[in-house]
């Protein structure tokens, strides 16, 4: 498995925590950055990890900013992208399990290293369960499908 990693300055405090754990899981990692606290922004890297992701280049992405929030806003503009934010194991479970997603979010200002470290693992041992679920995430493609040309 591969999966795309990018954060911002708000991020990047998890993003060491993140790659941990996908090294203990022999994933192999695209990083997309960023690589320091300066100020970026963070559609940027959103788009990068969205893009590898859609276009098949990862398997999975994983964004991080201070909340979690603008980074995912911004993936969800790229066809075929499900980015979920999460803050805690539920949501992390319930994303991969219930809605599929295929991009992970998460703020460094508002989730701890060691709860980051728990979601991720989580939401990578978690399967789509399929089922009533394949209905409703084929209704988010056919909304995308009728609105992304």
């Amino acid at each position: 498995m591969k999966i795309a990693v990018g954060c911002d300055h708000g991020g990047i405090v998890l993003k060491p925590v993140v790659e941990e754990v996908l090294k203990k899981n022999n994933i192999e990692i695209v990083d997309f950055g960023c690589y320091d606290e300066n100020s970026v922004d963070y559609p940027d890297y959103a788009l990068k990890v969205a893009e590898a992701v859609s276009q098949g280049e990862a398997d999975k992405g994983i964004i991080l900013c201070g909340t979690g929030i603008g980074i995912s806003i911004a993936a969800n503009k790229v066809k075929g992208i499900r980015a979920a934010v999460c803050h805690d194991l539920f949501t992390a479970q319930m994303c991969a399990q219930h809605n599929n997603a295929n991009i992970l979010s998460m703020g460094g200002r508002v989730v701890s290293k060691e709860l980051a470290a728990q979601m991720v693992q989580i939401w990578l041992d978690t399967p789509f369960e399929g089922g009533r679920h394949c209905k409703r995430v084929d209704k988010i493609t056919a909304i995308e499908n009728k609105y992304f040309k």
